[in-house]
Parts: structure tokens; C-alpha cells; sequence
């Protein structure tokens, strides 16, 4: 069995410092972390909107059947507050608006979740980086968010 070590010089020859296997992949590492911040910010306000919004709605209904019609004794307008129909539609609207709230803090709660996880994964490149002599390549951790 021979083993052609001029191919591999080769290789070595046409790999420049840029092309190197370890550069490429820290850059993909980075190109990926970077699609996940993206994402994050994204992910982070639409939660913003739809807890700002199922909040709202939430607090709107619930003001419509409870507030308004025992706590301020007020019973019909022009329309019949207390009428079947209309209760039932404002308890569906409300539920909605608590699932829309419960959705939007949940998609709130696990960006920040995803925020320190790409915290700790650029603390390890660094780290990485650092103990390879690669420290230009390799971007300064950046601080997770403060609760």
C-alpha cells in the first residue's frame, strides 16, 4: 500500500490561510449564529405585539363583562350587555386574546432563552479562538440580556 504524499502537499499548497478547513468553519459557525440572532430579534418583537395586543384585548373584554355591566351596574345600552349572544362572544374573544397572550409570552420567553444559549456559544468561540491564536477571526462574545 503507498500512500501519495504529493497529492497531499498539494492540497496543503492550494489550501491559502483563508480557505483553511478551521476558518471555514468558524465562519459558517458565525454566518449560522448570525441567522439565529436574526431570527431571535424577529421571534422577540412579535412576541412584543402579540402580548402588547392580547393584553389589550384581554383587559378590554374582560372591562366589557365584568367591569362594566356588575361592577358599574350598568346593563344595556344599545345593546343588552348581559344577552347570551353577546356574552358568548365577548368569553370567545376573550379567550382568544389570553391564548394570543399566553402565545406571544411563551415566543418572548424562549428568544431570551435562545439570547444566552448564542451568549454562550460566542463566549466558547472566543474561547476557541483564543486558544488557536484565531482571535481576529472569531467575534467578541457579546453580553446576554439581563433578566
Amino acid at each position: 500500500m503507498s500512500v501519495d504524499y504529493k497529492a497531499d502537499e498539494g492540497l496543503d499548497q492550494a489550501l491559502s490561510e483563508d480557505e483553511d478547513p478551521g476558518v471555514s468553519i468558524i465562519e459558517l459557525q458565525e454566518e449560522f449564529i448570525q441567522h439565529m440572532e436574526r431570527g431571535g430579534r424577529k421571534i422577540r418583537m412579535l412576541a412584543l405585539v402579540a402580548t402588547v395586543a392580547g393584553a389589550y384585548f384581554a383587559a378590554s373584554y374582560f372591562a366589557q363583562l365584568v367591569v362594566v355591566p356588575y361592577g358599574l351596574g350598568v346593563t344595556s345600552q344599545t345593546v343588552d350587555l348581559v344577552d347570551p349572544g353577546v356574552v358568548a362572544a365577548g368569553v370567545l374573544s376573550l379567550a382568544v386574546s389570553i391564548l394570543w397572550f399566553y402565545a406571544g409570552a411563551r415566543d418572548l420567553l424562549f428568544e431570551r432563552r435562545l439570547a444566552r444559549r448564542i451568549g454562550e456559544v460566542r463566549r466558547l468561540q472566543s474561547d476557541i479562538a483564543k486558544r488557536y491564536g484565531l482571535e481576529g477571526l472569531a467575534p467578541a462574545p457579546r453580553p446576554a440580556p439581563q433578566d
